[in-house]
């Protein structure tokens, strides 16, 4: 849309949106005067007229959008996890993982107050397979049915020329979990507005007014510097009145030498019949106008923040008058604001999401995390003393760096495996836990986290009868933390130490491991440099885990279950019973097709474990 169209918007038309309904038509029009069904254009012009409008929006959808999205909890569901975070990480044939997803929902929820989304249901409609981002100034809402509800939208690239082919309205099915007929549907969200049935309204509604003022404002000050007249000018010559064709040219001159080329004819030019030849220049001004434009702007930018309800400017880097600016001040402000402007719309802003895994039986808790405006209570020397570099560059808000890259960085005298085994893995403490069972991890998936099932079925209680138990808490023991399981890495036999130097060192340790330490963390051997002569690939980075000291490695992982000692004390449960179950659990948890890597050693796969 022409950006000079801002200029003749009739505010008071503008500023309140109107909804219509025309016989003619099968969706609700959206705005009425100069933006007739063009509403949300409208909000975008004002959007990019306004520099302070702007950076407000943009920096509160990015506080809404969060850094990511957290499973709060995993429910003890492991297979539900694993699903949410296999949807999470690709919402779409695009690749879109869901929080890029969502961070375009959160910029049209402040933009707008609403936002839409576009599911498509798998072949067979049992679940929804992908979610694509609508944009708002794209959608109608269609005409409510005899019930009183929306169950029909239209879309349109261009609905200022939707009469022509290309841009005509598509409709498109309202979300229905129980009517899944139509392939495609929309979900339609936003915040609340009283007296709009049919759409919603942004939340800073009421400051629109000042927002044209602040645009209309530059446009003068951009005006008065292109004309290179500053303020306007009254030319009178005493000399004579020339004929008309010598006060075109005059005219012509004083435009070329003195205005700029994109807004000219800022004076008025006048002749006198005088003896007087020199020219008299009067400038025509406002009564203390450089105050009068100081104290609109200082009311522009006020009345935008009220409207945005922004807590203090300086959340959006903007020093005020009067205001200390300490870090107490910023932290309470920021508060302030999160509470009650940021947290109601992060829930707006995930409430489609949660939708569609409540459509695919993914009931596992999310939330958005925050966006902190200061990276630490400490200053730069402390932190470098007390966090790692990851850690440190999270507080800023950046990604971690590759992890292979952080850990070598900074242990240039020793090597990666040095630092892990002098710093990670326990001694087998056998004075104070007894271990009750040895075994391959033969059932175990690398993402199965046997010690939390172990745990779960053990304060499961057993299924006996109320009729056997002597107690509630028959069959247990007082202390509920009494197990705990570790991974050691051990040859075929006992006499194996290895030729390699990874497997020597690894051997000689005599350390047995938490499955983190293995696999999944920052810290982890799978994580870092360990063996880099036999990855397999340029980053000397690959899943111990699974493929141990690399190609043909006699070496596996042995799983070890311990029972902690009290006196002469023993389990008083079945102990046989609940790891058979877990270990019945860990055969059942495939969501992918390795597990069999995991117990057995490269020199007995197929290749010797070399990649064909």
């Amino acid at each position: 849309m022409d950006k000079n169209r801002l200029l003749q918007v009739y505010l008071q038309q503008q500023t309140a949106p109107k909804i219509t309904e025309n016989a003619a038509n099968d969706w609700v029009s959206y705005g009425d005067g100069e933006y007739k069904n063009m509403y949300p254009n409208f909000l975008i012009d004002i959007y990019n007229s306004s520099a302070t409008h702007s950076a407000i929006v943009n920096a509160s959808s990015a506080m809404i959008a969060g850094g990511e999205i957290l499973i709060e909890e995993d429910g003890g569901n492991l297979s539900a996890f694993v699903q949410l975070k296999k949807f999470l990480a690709s919402v779409n044939r695009n690749g879109e993982t869901a929080h890029e997803l969502v961070t375009k929902l959160s910029f049209d929820l402040k933009l707008f107050g609403a936002y839409a989304i576009n599911i498509i249901w798998s072949k067979d409609k049992s679940k929804i397979a992908e979610m694509h981002h609508i944009p708002v100034e794209q959608v109608r809402v269609g005409r409510k049915n005899e019930s009183g509800l929306v169950d029909e939208y239209y879309v349109s690239s261009d609905w200022g020329n939707y009469r022509k082919k290309e841009y005509t309205p598509r409709r498109v099915a309202a979300y229905n979990k129980l009517d899944r007929s139509e392939p495609s549907q929309i979900i339609y969200c936003g915040i609340y507005s009283p007296g709009m049935e049919a759409y919603f309204t942004p939340d800073y509604l009421s400051s629109t007014n000042w927002i044209l003022t602040d645009h209309l404002t530059s446009e003068f000050h951009l005006s008065n510097i292109t004309n290179g007249f500053s303020p306007s000018f009254w030319i009178n010559f005493n000399n004579g009145i020339p004929t008309q064709e010598e006060r075109h040219k005059i005219e012509h001159q004083i435009k070329e030498k003195f205005n700029g080329a994109g807004n000219a004819g800022k004076f008025v030019l006048t002749f006198s019949d005088d003896a007087n030849n020199a020219p008299q220049l009067q400038p025509i001004s406002l009564s203390d106008a450089d105050k009068q434009y100081t104290v609109l702007n200082e009311l522009c930018i006020q009345n935008i923040m009220i409207g945005h309800r922004v807590t203090s400017p300086m959340l959006l880097g903007v020093k005020t008058e009067g205001q200390l600016g300490g870090r107490n001040e910023l932290l309470t402000a920021y508060e302030l604001f999160s509470n009650t402007v940021i947290n109601p719309m992060k829930d707006i802003a995930l409430k489609g999401l949660k939708m569609v895994l409540d459509c695919n039986n993914i009931n596992l808790p999310i939330s958005l995390s925050e966006i902190s405006p200061l990276s630490s209570m400490f200053d730069a020397d402390v932190l470098t003393d007390v966090l790692t570099q990851d850690e440190i560059r999270e507080q800023l808000g950046y990604k971690p760096l590759e992890q292979a890259e952080e850990v070598n960085s900074r242990f240039s005298e020793q090597s990666a495996l040095d630092h892990f085994l002098a710093n990670y893995g326990e001694d087998e403490d056998l004075e104070n836990w007894e271990m009750i069972d040895e075994d391959d991890a033969a059932d175990e998936h690398e993402d199965f986290d046997f010690e939390y099932n172990l745990q779960k079925l053990h304060l499961a209680r057993t299924g006996t009868s109320r009729a056997e138990r002597k107690s509630e808490q028959d069959g247990f023991d007082k202390n509920l933390n009494l197990y705990r399981v570790r991974y050691v890495y051990t040859g075929k036999s006992k006499s194996d130490t290895g030729e390699r130097e990874f497997c020597k060192k690894m051997m000689s340790a005599n350390k047995v491991y938490r499955k983190e330490d293995i696999i999944g963390q920052a810290h982890s051997l799978s994580s870092i440099q360990a063996n880099p002569e036999l990855s397999g690939n340029k980053s000397g980075i690959y899943n111990i885990w699974l493929h141990k000291g690399g190609a043909n490695c006699h070496h596996r992982w042995y799983r070890r279950i311990y029972f902690r000692k009290f006196g002469e004390g023993k389990p008083n449960i079945n102990t046989d019973k609940v790891i058979t179950t877990t270990k019945a659990r860990s055969q059942g948890f495939k969501p992918e097709a390795n597990e069999q890597l995991v117990p057995v050693a490269p020199i007995d796969r197929k290749n010797r474990g070399y990649k064909s």
